[in-house]
């Protein structure tokens, strides 16, 4: 794929992931590939098994997609396949096309759209490239063990958090070990959503024994956002039969959604029970180092050249809500770095993601920086002086770490203005502090009791 491809396709990725939200980009466009720009023509490949479908529920969103990058006259073509674009080795290929937007006049394929497109899912999204930290370390520990022995430990696996933590990421990797360790299992991955489409399909062409048979014949059964399910009387009804069937049957079933079951009111109170009844593991926004690790690993798989680390550093302290938005703003700092030329370094970042990305106050009444640093002079017996001074001794030193952590948490004020704040210095210097300061908290007792006596001292939650 050309660089320019590459830019366009990255854009209409971030447009598509916006319009549709998180879980069903990643179930069903994510697999999605860009094959050529032809004039307004921009070529994609899906998968043979799920293009009818995707053709016929997203071209649209395609489409509109398409042409909010490349202009009001742009068009798709969706091939099947993994098709190739012209000029290469199989120019004459009869994959199946279909053409979306101005003119378009071809129908798509004639097959049956599946619930989900294949068992794998994302083909990206196995353990491998999965990032571990204390936010997920319970979910990803319990998945592998499922995914590794279907069924003999943890049924029914539930995996709550907010949208973008990775619950589909974990999803995705069961099914993808499952599938090449153990080839003579089947499973199916599908979304609540889909489970609904498909069975009120079945209902209105009296197909439901064809449904069942998709459903409960199968020995491994992931379900993403099974919250959708809720205030759906009949759907829930066909899931809590399926649900039987596969747990009386010695099936392993794996299930996500945005909530724990105890917060799923508007569902029946038998299946709450039955997604009580496994395991609960819960996945929450990742921490500063999980965050930075996944912009590392994110980096490395698509061969980002950076100008110095602090790019990356910078993203992970602004970007903290979920992995979809982090992922997105380094695409969206890659391009803007592909179009002007410009190096990717910490300015750049600190360039475009002041006002987009503003810092995260703990919940409870904001700190100023001032605030922060008088109550970590009264803490460790300093003066103000030195606090803000040049003095390296750890007398001095770990205090001053400390407050620019606690300020960067507390106040919502950006690494620049904090620098300012603490005698001039520069924002990489505010960076690395609050990283040190980080793992000094993670890894010894005595900090994290500093740590929470100064948001005492503050009257506000530690961060």
């Amino acid at each position: 794929m050309s660089a320019e491809l590459q830019h366009i396709w990255s854009r209409v990725q971030a447009d598509l992931a916006r319009t549709v939200g998180e879980p069903t980009y990643t179930i069903w466009l994510a697999p999605l590939q860009a094959l050529e720009l032809r004039e307004d023509m921009l070529v994609i490949a899906a998968p043979p098994q799920a293009q009818r479908w995707i053709h016929d529920r997203f071209g649209t969103v395609l489409q509109a997609s398409a042409q909010r990058v490349l202009g009001p006259d742009a068009s798709v073509e969706l091939r099947g396949g993994g098709g190739k674009p012209r000029g290469s080795a199989d120019r004459h290929t009869h994959a199946s096309r279909a053409r979306i937007g101005p003119a378009a006049g071809v129908s798509a394929p004639a097959e049956e759209p599946p619930e989900a497109p294949g068992p794998l899912g994302n083909p990206k999204l196995t353990f491998d490239q999965f990032v571990i930290g204390d936010s997920n370390r319970l979910a990803h520990a319990a998945a592998l063990t499922v995914a590794e022995m279907p069924a003999q430990a943890y049924n029914p696996l539930f995996i709550c958090g907010p949208p973008g933590v990775g619950k589909t990421h974990l999803l995705s990797s069961i099914a993808s070990l499952v599938v090449s360790h153990s080839p003579g299992l089947t499973v199916r991955l599908t979304t609540g959503e889909a489970f609904t489409n498909a069975f009120l399909t079945a209902l209105g062409d009296g197909r439901t024994e064809l449904f069942k048979a998709r459903f409960r014949h199968v020995d491994v059964l992931l379900v993403d956002d099974v919250q959708f399910l809720e205030r759906k009387t009949r759907t829930e009804e066909e899931f809590f039969h399926t649900f039987n069937a596969l747990y009386d049957g010695g099936r392993q079933i794996v299930l996500s959604s945005d909530r724990p079951p105890a917060d799923l009111q508007a569902l029946e109170d038998r299946l709450r029970e039955r997604f009580q009844a496994g395991l609960v593991a819960d996945v929450r926004p990742p921490e500063l180092a999980t965050r930075l690790a996944i912009l590392r690993k994110r980096a490395q798989h698509d061969g980002i050249v950076l100008q110095d680390e602090t790019a990356l550093e910078l993203i992970a302290a602004r970007v903290q809500s979920n992995v979809r938005a982090l992922e997105g703003a380094l695409i969206r700092i890659v391009a803007y770095s592909s179009l002007t030329g410009r190096p990717l370094t910490g300015e750049l970042v600190q360039e475009l993601l002041d006002g987009l990305y503003p810092l995260v106050r703990a919940t409870g009444k904001p700190r100023s920086i001032a605030e922060i640093q008088a109550a970590a002079c009264a803490h460790f017996d300093l003066s103000p002086q030195e606090l803000l001074s040049s003095a390296r001794s750890p007398r001095v030193a770990w205090p001053r770490q400390l407050a620019m952590y606690l300020s960067r948490e507390l106040s919502g004020a950006s690494l620049p203005a904090i620098g300012r704040e603490f005698g001039g210095r520069d924002h990489t210097t505010v960076l690395h502090a609050c990283r040190r300061a980080s793992a000094r908290i993670t890894a010894d007792a005595s900090a994290r009791e500093a740590v929470e006596k100064l948001c005492r001292d503050l009257d506000t939650p530690c961060p």
